[in-house]
């Protein structure tokens, strides 16, 4: 066994799990991502993974591993750039422990990421989350549930992976209501609930009549739902409520768009963006910068409060023949 075998697996143990507490979906991301890289390695080399020594993966293999990804499975850019700060993470840790090979650590730590564009996000109008929230089949167990589901993530923008995690003593709906729950970093924190929503998760709860620590929205034999199960579930219901509002149509929907969609109603509702990222439990104020963008309304507001140019029309014409020269280019 080469360094390279023992060194990666003292990373997942000491570094991301001992030292760094990292969150199961950080530990899972980093094993697929370094599972996919060693397989790439072996077909590149022929070396099984567990005889690769670290000189082997050196920059020119990572860059094209990284290329691999986009061209061959169709990763998007944002995908190649979060493999790509794995592997960095496991160099940093290797050029502590490995000092020998610090010349190739240092050019795979070089490898930049790629700059990527951010489209505007989706959210949904009031009339969307009204149909969407009427689509759900009140007259049974399942579009019951799905209804408190779906309309407290609207409210509350909780992320899918903080919503399945859910138990029904999260939720509190005496004085105060609210619902508690540990999202990012393990940053907890605890959303209030408004009069709307506290009733329709009093009616589901009673129903429910589950014990504290089972799971909040279960599935049919009572366990928690996965990921793709509350997708699906929203899909059923966009397809029921794009006969009703045809505008959902134009709009590509996800689980996180609930999310996105309870920032704008904040925003929208005249809030600063500094309680917004507390609301959605960002770490950092930028992050939550991209609402303002979406919101056409403070743009608008910025054009009225701007006086206008007093500027004579006309193009701008070079007196110097150098300038002249730039100018034309």
């Amino acid at each position: 066994m080469t360094l390279l075998a023992p060194s990666m697996q003292t990373y997942f143990t000491n570094r991301l799990i001992g030292q760094r507490r990292a969150s199961p979906n950080t530990i899972a991301a980093y094993r697929h991502t370094f599972g996919l890289l060693l397989r790439f390695t072996t077909d590149q080399t022929g070396v099984p993974p567990s005889e690769l020594d670290i000189a082997q993966l050196d920059a020119p293999l990572i860059a094209s591993f990284l290329d691999h990804l986009q061209t061959q499975r169709g990763n998007t850019i944002a995908t190649r750039n979060n493999r790509l700060a794995a592997i960095h993470s496991l160099f940093a840790y290797l050029a502590l422990h490995h000092p020998e090979h610090a010349d190739t650590i240092a050019r795979v730590l070089a490898i930049p990421a790629k700059r990527t564009e951010r489209n505007l996000l989706t959210y949904l109008t009031d009339p969307e989350v009204d149909a969407l929230l009427a689509a759900c089949d009140q007259a049974i167990w399942t579009g019951r549930r799905d209804h408190a589901m779906l309309a407290l993530t609207i409210q509350t923008g909780l992320r899918i992976s903080e919503l399945i995690a859910l138990n029904c003593q999260d939720i509190t709906l005496g004085t105060g209501a609210n619902v508690h729950t540990t999202g990012k970093g393990r940053k907890t924190r605890r959303t209030p609930l408004i009069p709307t929503i506290r009733a329709v998760l009093t009616a589901w709860i009673a129903e429910r009549a589950g014990d504290p620590a089972e799971p909040l929205f279960p599935t049919r034999t009572g366990t928690r739902l996965s990921r793709d199960a509350v997708e699906h579930r929203l899909a059923i219901h966009l397809q029921t409520a794009t006969a009703t509002c045809p505008s959902l149509k134009t709009k590509h929907i996800t689980m996180h768009t609930l999310r996105h969609t309870a920032a704008m109603r904040l925003l929208l509702a005249g809030n600063d963006i500094t309680v917004i990222a507390l609301w959605l439990g960002h770490e950092q104020i930028s992050t939550t910068s991209i609402y303002l963008h979406a919101d056409m309304t403070h743009k608008q507001k910025a054009i009225d409060r701007t006086q206008p140019i007093n500027a004579k029309p006309g193009r701008y014409r070079p007196t110097d023949t150098l300038l002249a020269f730039l100018e034309a280019l």
